[in-house]
C-alpha cells in the first residue's frame, strides 16, 4: 500500500513459533482489505494511534524474504523518495502475492421449513446444489443456473438469511504438477508377467501400440531406475495414442499414474568449450581483480566488440567457485535472449533467468530458486535487484549507461544502475559496470570523483575490426533527385553490395509503426489523442491509429473529419513503414521487423533472433532493440535511418544519447574478420558530433560536454529532482504547482528551483501535467533534507481541499 509507514500487528499465542523476519503474513487492512504483509520487524511496543489487529495466518515455513533485502527497500523508499509499501509491490513477483475470491456456503442457522421468506424457482436450485458441495464460487452459480448476473439472486438470498459470502484467500502462486505413468513395478521385474500382459491384450491393437511406445523409450530390464521414474503422460499419447486404452492398462494395473512436482525453468546444463582470453583481455581481467582491492565499484570501459562478455564469464566463475552469488544485469529483454543462451552453455543449471516475459509462477520458481541455492547466478533486467539474494559476491551492470535500466512508473522510479550499486554496498560485494559508451555520471565517478576504478579495452577482440563511417546527406541528395522512398544513394549501394555478398544488413530507426502520424495535405489536420497532448502513430498492418502513451486507437478516417479531404498523406517514417519501402528497393531480400509490436509474445524476440542468426533474413529493421549487445557475424552492413532525429530532442543528456546510440548500433557491423560499414543518413553532415562518433574519441566528446554541463549546472555536478504536478483540471494542477514551487523555495539548503512549466506533453490520459526541476548540491545531507521536508510539503499540500485530488510525482535522478 503506499502509505508512509509500516504498521504493527499483534501475534497470536498460536502463531508466535512460526514468526520470521521476511515471512510472509495475512492481515485485515481497514474494514474489509486482506492483504498480503511481510514482517520487518518483531517488537514489543504497543502504538499509540490505533489498537493492534492480530495478524490472520502465517504464509511461509522458510522466509520469502530476507532482512538484506528489507534494508535495502527501506534504503530506496527515503532515496527515491516514495513509500516502503511501493517499494515492496515492485519486489515481490505477483505470485507472491494473495488473491482472493468470493465464496458461497449456507448458512448453518438457515431452516427452509421455518424461513418467514419464501424462496423462488432458482434459489431453490441454489440451496439444492449444497446437498454435493459445502461451498460454491459465482462461477459455479452461474453455471447451476445458466444465467451470467447472479449477484440479484445472492443478494436475496443473503437478505433471507439462507446463505453467507466470505472471502477464500490463497496464494497465487501454484506448483507446476505432471501426470506420469510407469508400469506397474511387479510386472516390470518379471519378464514372464510382461509376456502375460501381452498375451491378454493380444489383438488389441491400441493398447499394444502404447505398450510397445513406453518400452521402447524406458528398458524396464536393463534399466529398472528409469521405469521408477516413468515417462510424462502428455508425451506417451503425444502420437495421437488413445488416451481411453492408456486408462484401461491403468485400470488393470498394468501401469500406474502418479502426479510429480516439476520446475517450469529449463534446468539443461550444456558443456561447452574453455574460454580463451586475448593479452589484453587477460590484462584487463587482472586490472579489474585490482581496482576491487581498492574500489567496491569498477567502470570496464571496452569498445563494441571488445569481448567483455569473456571478461564477465570468468569473473562470474571465480566468484561462483568461491560460494558467494552473482547477478547480470541487462538493460532489455531482446539483449537477454542471445547473450543468456551464451551464459547458458558454461553455467546450465546453476543459472537463473528473471524478466518480466516470464509468468508470474516462473517469476516465483526463480524467486524461491534463490532462495533455496539452485540459482546462485541470475541474469535479469532490472527488477532482478529485488531478487531474495543472501550472499552476493558480484554484480555486473552490463551496457550500464541504458536508459532502459530507469524505471519511470510506477514507483519506486529507480535507476538499477545506482541502485545495484547500493546493493552491493549492503552485501560487501563488488560492482562492475560495463560499457563502450559510459554514462557521463559513472565516467566522471571513474575518471575524477575517485569513486570508482576504471579499466580501458580499446581494441576489438580477435581480428574484427572497427567499422567505416559514412554520412549520406540527404538534402544534397534531395536536391540532386537522387532519393528513392527516402533512402539516399550511397544506403541504397551499400545494401545492394551486402546482399550480393550474402550478407545481413541492420536497419535503425527508433519510432515503430508507420509512420509518426497523417495529414490532411488541404487543411493540416493531423489526428490527436482524445485523452493526451500527441498526435496518433498511423499503424499500416492493423489500419489503425493509436496513440503510444495511453493505448487509445481509431480506425483511420477515409476522408479528413475537419475539411472532407480525401488527401490524406503519412508524413515521416517509422519501422512498419521503412521495411515496406526495403521491400519495394530490394523485393529479393528477406526482411524482418523487430520493435514493440512484433515481439509482444514471449518467445518473440528469440524467434527474429533466430531467424536472423540463422540467415533466414537478410535485413532487419528495428527500434532501440537492435542497439544493444547482439553479436552477429554476417552483418556488414548498419543503417541508420535518421541521425538527425537522435540530435533533436530536448534534453540535456541528447547530446549524450546520440553519441551512445549511433556507437552502439555500428558496433553490431563487421564483428568478424569482415570490415563493416555504418551509413548515417543525415541533413546535416558537418554537425561535430558525427565526427567525434568517427573518430572514436569518447574522452575528447565526453571533455566538450562536461564543460557545458558544469557551466549551466547539470549532472554529475549536481542532483536533479524532477516534480510532476497531475490533475484532471488545469487550473488546479497549475494552482498546486505554484504553491509546491513556494514552498519549496524556503527550504533552506543549496539549490536551484526551475519552473513550474507546462510538461512537453501538457496532458496524458487527461490528467494536466506541470514540470518543476530541483538541481541539488551533491552533499548527503542537502539531499536527505531536502527530500524529507518535500515529503512533508506534499502531505500538507494534499492535506488541503482544493488540492486532494492532486497528484505530486517525484522523480529522483529522472534520465
Amino acid at each position: 500500500m503506499p502509505i508512509p509507514r509500516m504498521f504493527t500487528y499483534r501475534i497470536p499465542s498460536s502463531l508466535s513459533e512460526q514468526i520470521k523476519i521476511g515471512s510472509r503474513v495475512i492481515v485485515q487492512f481497514g474494514k474489509k482489505k486482506v492483504l498480503t504483509g511481510i514482517i520487518g520487524k518483531v517488537h514489543s511496543k504497543a502504538p499509540q494511534a490505533y489498537d493492534a489487529k492480530p495478524l490472520l495466518d502465517v504464509l511461509d515455513d522458510t522466509p520469502s524474504v530476507n532482512p538484506l533485502q528489507i534494508r535495502f527497500w527501506v534504503w530506496m523508499a527515503e532515496y527515491y523518495c516514495c513509500h516502503i509499501g511501493e517499494v515492496m509491490l515492485a519486489a515481490l513477483p505477483s505470485g507472491l502475492r494473495l488473491s482472493s475470491e468470493s465464496k458461497v456456503q449456507l448458512n448453518p442457522n438457515f431452516n427452509p421449513e421455518e424461513s418467514p421468506y419464501p424462496l423462488d424457482e432458482r434459489e431453490i436450485k441454489i440451496l439444492d446444489a449444497f446437498e454435493n458441495s459445502s461451498e460454491l464460487s459465482y462461477e459455479d452459480c452461474e453455471k447451476i443456473l445458466g444465467i451470467k448476473t447472479i449477484h440479484p439472486i445472492l443478494k436475496s438470498l443473503v437478505t433471507k438469511e439462507a446463505i453467507l459470502i466470505f472471502e477464500r484467500v490463497q496464494d497465487k502462486y501454484s506448483p507446476k504438477v505432471e501426470t506420469r505413468i510407469r508400469i506397474h513395478p511387479n510386472i516390470a521385474k518379471d519378464k514372464k508377467a510382461l509376456e502375460a500382459v501381452f498375451e491378454n491384450i493380444s489383438g488389441k491393437a491400441k493398447q499394444e501400440s502404447i505398450l510397445l511406445k513406453y518400452l521402447r523409450d524406458v528398458p524396464v530390464f536393463n534399466n529398472p531406475q528409469l521405469n521408477e521414474k516413468g515417462l510424462d503422460k502428455a508425451s506417451l499419447l503425444e502420437e495421437g495414442d488413445s488416451e481411453s486404452s492408456l486408462k484401461t492398462l491403468i485400470k488393470n494395473g498394468v501401469f500406474e499414474s502418479y502426479k510429480q512436482v516439476v520446475n517450469r525453468i529449463d534446468e539443461t546444463a550444456v558443456t561447452a568449450g574453455k574460454i580463451v582470453l586475448s593479452e589484453k583481455q587477460g590484462i584487463a581481467l587482472s586490472e579489474i581483480k585490482n581496482h576491487f582491492n581498492s574500489f567496491q565499484a569498477t567502470l570496464l570501459h571496452g569498445i563494441t566488440g571488445s569481448g567483455k562478455t569473456e571478461i564477465y564469464i570468468q569473473l562470474i566463475k571465480e566468484v561462483l567457485d568461491s560460494g558467494s552469488q552473482v547477478l547480470m544485469l541487462l538493460p532489455e529483454i531482446a539483449l537477454t535472449t542471445q547473450i543468456v543462451s551464451r551464459l547458458k552453455q558454461v553455467f546450465g543449471g546453476q543459472m537463473g533467468v528473471y524478466h518480466s516475459k516470464y509468468s508470474d509462477n516462473e517469476r516465483v520458481e526463480v524467486w524461491n530458486g534463490v532462495i533455496s541455492g539452485r540459482f546462485p547466478f541470475v541474469v535479469g533486467v532490472r527488477s532482478s535487484i529485488f531478487l531474495p539474494f543472501d550472499s552476493l559476491g558480484l554484480i555486473i551492470v552490463d551496457e550500464e549507461h541504458e536508459s532502459s535500466y530507469k524505471q519511470f512508473d510506477p514507483a519506486p522510479r529507480f535507476h538499477a544502475r545506482d541502485a545495484a550499486v547500493m546493493l552491493s554496498y549492503f552485501h560487501q560485494a563488488k560492482t562492475l559496470l560495463g560499457s563502450a559508451t559510459p554514462s557521463f555520471e559513472s565516467y566522471h565517478n571513474a575518471t575524477e570523483g575517485g569513486k570508482y576504478g576504471l579499466v580501458e579495452l580499446p581494441e576489438r577482440y580477435g581480428k574484427a575490426n572497427l567499422p567505416e563511417f559514412h554520412l549520406a546527406d540527404l538534402a544534397g541528395d534531395k536536391r540532386k533527385n537522387l532519393l528513392k522512398v527516402d533512402t539516399t544513394r550511397l544506403m541504397r549501394e551499400r545494401i545492394q553490395e551486402a546482399l550480393d555478398r550474402q550478407e545481413q544488413v541492420l536497419i535503425f530507426q527508433n519510432r515503430r509503426g508507420y509512420s509518426p502520424y497523417i495529414q490532411c495535405e488541404d487543411c493540416g489536420w493531423t489526428g490527436q489523442c482524445i485523452q493526451c497532448d500527441v498526435s496518433l502513430t498511423y499503424h499500416q498492418f492493423s489500419e489503425e491509429l493509436r496513440c503510444h502513451y495511453c493505448g487509445y486507437k481509431e480506425k483511420v478516417p477515409p476522408a479528413c473529419p475537419a475539411c472532407g479531404s480525401s488527401q490524406l498523406a503519412t508524413m515521416g517514417m517509422g519501422t512498419e513503414r521503412i521495411e515496406e519501402s526495403l521491400s519495394l528497393l530490394f523485393p529479393e531480400a528477406r526482411i524482418g521487423r523487430m520493435d514493440l509490436d512484433t515481439t509482444r509474445n514471449k518467445y518473440g524476440y528469440q524467434k527474429l533472433l533466430d531467424e536472423f542468426g540463422a540467415g533466414h533474413l537478410d535485413i532487419l529493421v528495428g527500434t532501440q532493440m537492435i542497439t544493444k549487445g547482439l553479436d552477429f557475424g554476417n552483418v556488414t552492413v548498419v543503417g541508420i535511418w535518421d541521425g538527425d532525429r537522435i540530435l533533436n530532442f530536448p534534453d540535456f543528456r541528447s547530446g549524450e544519447r546520440a553519441y551512445q546510440q549511433i556507437t552502439q548500433v555500428a558496433g553490431r557491423a563487421g564483428r568478424r574478420e569482415t570490415k563493416g560499414n555504418v551509413i548515417v543518413q543525415t541533413r546535416r553532415p558537418d554537425e561535430a558530433i558525427y565526427q567525434q562518433v568517427i573518430k572514436g574519441d569518447y574522452f575528447e566528446f565526453y571533455r566538450q560536454e562536461l564543460h557545458e554541463r558544469k557551466k549551466f549546472y547539470y549532472p554529475p555536478f549536481v542532483k536533479l529532482i524532477k516534480i510532476t504536478t497531475r490533475n484532471s483540471d488545469y487550473k488546479t494542477a497549475e494552482k498546486a504547482a505554484m504553491a509546491l514551487h513556494q514552498y519549496m523555495a524556503g527550504i533552506a539548503v543549496k539549490k536551484i528551483v526551475l519552473g513550474p512549466e507546462k510538461a512537453m506533453i501538457g496532458r496524458i490520459k487527461n490528467q494536466y501535467q506541470f514540470e518543476s526541476i530541483i538541481k541539488l548540491d551533491r552533499s548527503g545531507s542537502s539531499q536527505s533534507e531536502f527530500k524529507q521536508k518535500l515529503g512533508e510539503i506534499i502531505i500538507q499540500l494534499n492535506g488541503k481541499p482544493e488540492f486532494r485530488s492532486v497528484r505530486f510525482v517525484v522523480d529522483v535522478d529522472p534520465n
